[in-house]
């Protein structure tokens, strides 16, 4: 997937993932670093081929890739990481070659899109909300009891 790749070995976005780990090193919490990132993208893509949607593994996985970019800002200031996210991806995609102009809408769209899950959202932001919050495993961590998410958004069983 070189279009994945390209993202993936961006000064931009290296940088930027770079100072998401900084952020989370010492967080006891579901962390944002690649087996999250490639865990959701992986669910994405399986409720793509199960719904018969049209989007490339190369658009799940850019998208997924991209979704918590933004997330050292709101470590450090307490910016909303999906808008910054918006901001970061539309830059990375500016240099990216293989989707079109529509398609890389569509990935920063599913990125400002991916905290929420509501009737205004794109199909795609849809599904990177759901491959986002699936990608938890909550039945196996150990922070599971002082987390904030509410008990019934927690995953306490394997599901997609």
């Amino acid at each position: 997937m070189p279009e994945v790749e390209a993202i993936r070995t961006h000064p931009l976005y290296c940088k930027w993932y770079a100072r998401l780990k900084d952020c989370e090193t010492d967080r006891e919490y579901c962390r944002h670093g690649a087996d999250h990132l490639i865990g959701a993208a992986r669910i994405a893509y399986i409720m793509v081929l199960e719904q018969g949607l049209p989007y490339s593994k190369e658009l799940i996985y850019a998208t997924a890739l991209l979704h918590d970019i933004g997330k050292a800002a709101q470590y450090e200031c307490g910016d909303p990481h999906e808008v910054v996210g918006e901001g970061i991806a539309r830059q990375i995609l500016s240099d990216i070659d293989g989707f079109t102009d529509q398609e890389k809408e569509q990935i920063v769209h599913a990125v400002r899109e991916h905290r929420r899950y509501d009737r205004s959202s794109s199909e795609l932001g849809r599904i990177l909300y759901a491959a986002d919050k699936a990608s938890r495993l909550c039945f196996d961590c150990d922070a599971r009891g002082t987390c904030s998410w509410p008990d019934e958004k927690k995953n306490m069983n394997v599901r997609i």
